[in-house]
């Protein structure tokens, strides 16, 4: 019965990863179309393994169960969308955001304010409808944006952090990519700069996140 749980249970959250994905596939099309620009370079996803739900809910002290996990757990299916300048973060996030099908129950900016270690990324947690036969579910989604660069930095960060057996000096690797990840934001705001130039667009401040964004 817990083995057929679990399968029910994937089957929903692969369902809901299939949904935003659409969505964001349709949106970066309709951008193409209307100002020739895609704003997303690819999109990824990923549900967490039955291995990683349990060792989590030991860590956070909460019951191994199916109901515990849809429950405590925000980030069991995710989403990582890689866009080619930060300003195509903003814009997609926020149309994203705004549809009525969609609730943003939590939004972390990690490019205004990024972590300690480097790390940028802006983070929606995202509950979305999944229709079936006889029912109607919410559906939680992590969906992270990125700029290309961002993700080439996570993917080797990622690899530090689990890699068991480095042998160098973990704390000078990773104040090497703290300082790569400075070299990183600064490359990406002179390529959205650069970008804004080459397609006549006039930056302006939308508010939300207080970065400059191109006007479309």
């Amino acid at each position: 019965r817990q083995a057929q749980g679990y399968m029910e249970m994937v089957q929903l959250y692969n369902s809901a990863i299939r949904e935003i994905t659409t969505k964001l596939e349709i949106l970066d099309s309709e951008f193409r179309l209307r100002y020739d620009h895609n704003p997303i370079h690819h999109i990824d996803s990923r549900l967490k393994s039955i291995a990683s739900i349990v060792e989590k809910l030991r860590r956070k002290g909460e019951p191994v169960n199916i109901q515990s996990a849809r429950e405590r757990l925000t980030d069991i299916a995710g989403v990582r969308v890689v866009c080619n300048y930060i300003d195509d973060i903003y814009r997609i996030a926020d149309v994203l955001s705004a549809q009525d099908d969609i609730a943003v129950l939590r939004r972390t900016d990690y490019i205004e304010a990024p972590k300690e270690n480097g790390y940028r990324s802006l983070h929606l947690i995202v509950e979305i409808p999944i229709f079936l036969m006889t029912e109607k579910k919410f559906m939680r989604v992590e969906v992270q944006f990125r700029t290309i660069a961002m993700d080439f930095w996570a993917s080797l960060e990622h690899k530090l952090k689990y890699k068991k057996d480095i042998k160098q000096d973990v704390e000078e690797i990773s104040e090497e990519l703290r300082e790569c990840a400075e070299e990183i934001s600064r490359l990406d705001m002179k390529m959205q700069s650069i970008h804004r130039k080459i397609s006549g667009s006039v930056g302006e401040a939308e508010g939300t996140s207080g970065v400059q964004r191109e006007k479309i």
